[in-house]
């Protein structure tokens, strides 16, 4: 990612925020946090973060309720944190829909650790972690998983590719794709064309979703390169 990874922290419990959240500035992320279940829930949906950390016992809205209202929404890491640390308690938790599960007391070491893995997991040309995105307030908005596209509140047409190539940009964004990549990550290894055939696919789709395709918002140039998203959020 060209931005740094952003971590959200849901426990409530000040000792443990404080000391996860220098070891996770200290490597580099970008960290938020909420000690309520109803003010994580509120800061996910603001911050649409890169990982969640959730403790399971929560004040207002319990981690169970939180992580399945995160999955309903979005497929973005999920590691719990929390004192149940039986066998069943753990697959009750993946069962939910976690990543990871990590018992009270850890090593917050270890947790940046594993958290780093799991982002590595999760790489640069991977899917989309939410399944609906919008950028600058509803202009344009991408549902992964029902496969369309809206621009101000109106669904466009876009050919398969032209969807794939959108998706995989917007998935990342700032993050730069060279043409071989999005043809790897977007249109599949079997993909019979050349690199050349990626650019008349983002004309046509500029032409789509751009107010101004010699200005384009959304689908960016990288000289020498090949593009990337350069949406605002929201």
């Amino acid at each position: 990612m060209a931005e740094r990874p952003s971590i959200l922290i849901v426990e409530d419990e000040t000792k443990i925020v404080d000391a996860l959240r220098a070891y996770l500035i200290n490597a580099g992320f970008e960290v938020r946090a909420a000690y309520d279940g109803e003010a994580g829930l509120a800061s996910f949906n603001e911050a649409r973060p890169d990982l969640v950390v959730l403790d399971l016992m929560l004040p207002k809205l319990g981690g169970e309720r939180l992580c399945t209202e995160i999955r309903r929404v979005s497929r973005v890491p999920v590691v719990m944190l929390t004192a149940k640390g039986t066998e069943d308690d753990k697959v009750s938790g993946f069962a939910l829909g976690a990543d990871d599960y990590v018992t009270k007391p850890f090593s917050p070491r270890e947790l940046v650790a594993r958290i780093e893995s799991i982002l590595r997991r999760a790489s640069a040309t991977g899917p989309a972690l939410y399944n609906v995105m919008t950028w600058n307030g509803g202009d344009l908005e991408i549902d992964t998983a029902a496969r369309t596209v809206k621009k101000r509140g109106g669904e466009i047409s876009l050919t398969p590719n032209e969807f794939k190539i959108l998706a995989c940009l917007a998935s990342r964004p700032n993050r730069a794709f060279s043409r071989e990549e999005l043809i790897s990550a977007a249109l599949g290894d079997d993909f019979d064309g050349f690199e050349r055939t990626v650019d008349s696919h983002v004309k046509n789709l500029r032409s789509k979703i751009e107010d101004d395709t010699a200005r384009p918002l959304y689908v960016l140039t990288v000289r020498g390169l090949g593009y990337r998203f350069g949406g605002g959020g929201g």
